[in-house]
């Protein structure tokens, strides 16, 4: 069943209603709004969690807490998906990552392995690229290959996840055998035309909050830094990678100029535009979320072939 005009028009509108009780001055208790949505809305009886600690590299590191998300029944388990949750690098966890973790694991029948990151502003940059490391690490620790792993985020994850993937390349390794990529926030220098042409329309995003994300992550940074802003990456030798945006979101050319940079460097890419959606509306309960999440499970068995 297609929406209409006037059934988005109404879910835009309760969309912005309910950012609005998640955002808060407060980015304590923002977090604190996001898990408790997470906890809402993520739950369901055909997914399992299992949480635990990812041990520091050395005494008196801190511990990394993730949690497995995967199916209550018999499922594929030679290949893994490495989640990283969105939430501007400052807010967000895996516990409000389970609204797309819960859906990944269902729609893939596969694990789902997601983490939290130390969080800015009490923690900027390169903190989250360091720990989404690590976790790569441990990953590599159980005796999975780097080809067994597909790499997924929304928003700063993302960014986070293409980020890691440019350190790993940098480093002469072993890459994911795939890019899951939703809404992804590419650019810190805000280039793209869309943070104009649809600020009117973004019930989610506005140029104050990425401003105030940008100064909690990357203060007084070079923004075009690839691994702060991964649009500016050299792509070549990239993994399969697809992309989901929303036609109403400022950061719709952060994916469009990405999905071209990807193209120009002979990468395997795929861009999907939801007409009338806003960023990461995978989040949400309804049924074009759910077709989205398809989409994605179907790339995914694609490139595991």
């Amino acid at each position: 069943m297609a929406i209409t005009d006037k059934t988005n028009a109404n879910l835009m509108h309760l969309i912005k209603r309910m950012h609005g009780v998640v955002e808060n001055t407060d980015i304590e208790k923002h977090r604190q709004s996001q898990d408790h949505f997470g906890a809402l809305l993520g739950s369901s009886k055909d997914v399992l969690t299992q949480t635990l600690e990812i041990p520091g590299r050395a005494d008196g590191e801190e511990t990394i807490h993730a949690e497995w998300n995967y199916v209550n029944r018999a499922h594929m388990k030679k290949y893994v998906i490495l989640y990283c949750h969105g939430g501007g690098y400052s807010t967000g966890s895996s516990l409000y990552a389970r609204t797309l973790t819960g859906k990944l694991a269902m729609s893939t029948s596969m694990d789902v392995l997601s983490f939290d990151y130390r969080l800015a502003p009490e923690h900027p940059y390169p903190a989250a690229a360091q720990d989404a490391m690590r976790v790569w690490n441990y990953l590599m620790l159980l005796g999975y290959g780097a080809r067994d792993i597909i790499l997924a985020g929304d928003s700063a994850g993302g960014n986070l996840a293409l980020s890691l993937t440019l350190r790993l390349k940098e480093e002469g390794r072993l890459l994911p055998r795939g890019l899951v990529l939703m809404s992804p926030w590419t650019d810190l220098t805000s280039s793209g035309r869309s943070h104009h042409t649809k600020a009117a329309i973004d019930p989610v995003l506005d140029a104050g909050y990425l401003e105030e994300m940008i100064r909690n992550y990357a203060p007084d940074m070079e923004l075009t830094d690839p691994l702060i802003s991964p649009l500016f990456g050299a792509f070549e030798g990239f993994p399969p990678t697809y992309i989901q945006v929303g036609g109403n979101e400022i950061l719709l050319d952060d994916s469009v100029m990405l999905y071209r940079k990807l193209l120009k460097a002979n990468v395997s890419v795929k861009l999907d535009m939801f007409k009338g959606m806003w960023h990461v509306f995978q989040m949400s309960p309804f049924k074009t979320a759910y077709e989205a999440m398809d989409k994605n499970a179907e790339f995914i068995y694609d490139i595991c072939r």
